[in-house]
């Protein structure tokens, strides 16, 4: 009986494998290539974003085929560096082994085009001149009226910029994200939306930018009265993807306010013009349950409590770990946002359950500072009361490390400025009040 079993499994086995080797082999670009290219390549290989060159046409593709089946094949490209086994996410960017199959069978097969049809590179186009990663244009876009000028002295800049808005109306938020006309040379960007009722604060006549490492930061202190209230928190780091919220969640944008958007500008060998912004996307369906985000470690809560302290001394391999008790009424996690910088070896996020269960929330194994995500849960993750979230990071301050930015190694701390070449462990949620049966919600 088990061998007729077996045998039974290995044909259907070897049914779908030729199923699935007539499709490589039949594949052609515009019907079967071009939308596995702009689904998991083309959301960083465009224009504005930090990719090298551009993936959205024939010819983009074509004369890169060589080197698109080799960094295919190696599992180099697309970038994803989330522990699957540990936690299932639905904006996985990574190819599955069939995928890749057939998109180096096409490049074997001598990169057959098809029938060519340009509606998905005009749909992509159109949103690429739009400046968004988002399946269509954007409802509201606030961005510097000017191009801001990066030197190229090599200094890193943090840049906060104020962007003010005032609209006919509050609006409902379903999605949103950063967005810039040049992200090669910024290493991250997070903006707060601050809401500003009283109609005696001007949103206009105060400074419009401060380098907060510069001789202007205490111009800072200008914008406190923006800051009473905060409505929402976002950000952006290389390869993270547009923070979207189920048909029933999100937030509401303020009729008047301010942005407040931080750029961290990494060092550039020569001048370079960056615009950058915020773009909204709006629904008309009600608000039924508000998405809020809470900061864990450097920059955010406890960050004192992490031990030993972020304190790296030179051809050091050093752990440290973080431990937050929640008290709160439970919530539903929707995104979790890890962040270290260029030594972190290796992130690891948890909850200890009040039944001494294990809640597992993001594991990255082998860090790489120059490819993160706002990792979207697929299902969401639900984290009651009496729950302690563990946040535990490896740090590898050593010349052995190739990302180490000092040769030799040298002291790195974290003293607050959180530059590049320092370092940071943090850990963003995005969230949600829970409610019955969000176990079963599906977030891809």
């Amino acid at each position: 009986m088990i061998k007729l079993v077996y045998v039974g499994v290995l044909a259907c086995w070897l049914g779908l494998w030729s199923s699935f080797s007539a499709l490589a082999q039949q594949a052609t670009f515009y019907q079967t290539i071009q939308p596995l290219i702009h689904a998991k390549c083309a959301v960083c290989h465009r224009p504005g974003e930090a990719s090298p060159f551009s993936l959205i046409t024939y010819d983009d593709v074509a004369k890169r085929a060589t080197f698109i089946k080799k960094v295919v094949s190696t599992g180099y490209m697309p970038p994803w560096r989330a522990d699957d086994h540990y936690t299932a996410f639905a904006n996985k960017r990574s190819l599955t082994p069939e995928q890749i199959s057939v998109i180096t069978s096409w490049i074997d097969a001598g990169l057959p085009k098809g029938k060519v049809r340009k509606e998905a590179e005009e749909a992509l186009m159109t949103r690429v001149n739009a400046g968004t990663a988002h399946n269509r244009p954007p409802d509201l876009t606030l961005k510097l009226d000017k191009p801001f000028r990066q030197s190229g002295d090599g200094v890193e800049r943090f840049m906060v910029f104020k962007l003010p808005f005032e609209l006919a109306s509050t609006a409902n938020v379903a999605a949103l994200e950063f967005t810039s006309s040049n992200k090669k040379v910024i290493h991250h960007a997070n903006f707060a939306i601050h809401p500003v009722e009283d109609t005696t604060i001007s949103l206009t006549n105060t400074i419009a930018q401060v380098d907060l490492n510069g001789a202007d930061a205490w111009h800072y202190q200008e914008w406190m009265p923006y800051k009473k209230q905060m409505t929402y928190y976002g950000g952006w780091i290389p390869g993270s993807s547009v923070e979207t919220y189920p048909e029933d969640m999100g937030w509401v944008l303020p009729k008047r306010g301010v942005v407040l958007l931080t750029v961290h500008l990494g060092p550039a060998g020569k001048d370079e013009d960056v615009i950058a912004g915020v773009n909204f996307f709006f629904k008309k369906t009600p608000i039924k349950r508000t998405v809020n985000v809470i900061s864990l470690g450097s920059g955010g809560i406890a960050e004192k409590n992490i031990s030993p302290p972020l304190l790296l001394f030179g051809g050091e391999v050093k752990t440290c770990s973080l431990q937050v008790a929640y008290r709160n009424q439970p919530i539903t996690l929707l995104y979790a946002w890890p962040h270290m910088h260029q030594v972190g070896k290796e992130f690891t996020a948890f909850a200890t359950l009040p039944n001494a269960d294990t809640l597992k929330l993001v594991h990255i194994p082998d860090w790489d500072f120059r490819w993160q995500e706002l990792y979207r849960y697929q299902k969401p993750v639900i984290l009651p009361t009496g729950s302690v979230v563990n946040v535990i990071g490896t740090y590898d301050n050593t010349d052995a490390n190739p990302m180490n930015p000092n040769k030799p190694a040298k002291l790195i701390t974290s003293d607050g400025k959180m530059r590049s070449d320092q370092e940071m462990m943090t850990l963003i949620l995005i969230y949600t009040t829970y409610q019955t049966g969000d176990e079963n919600l599906r977030l891809d």
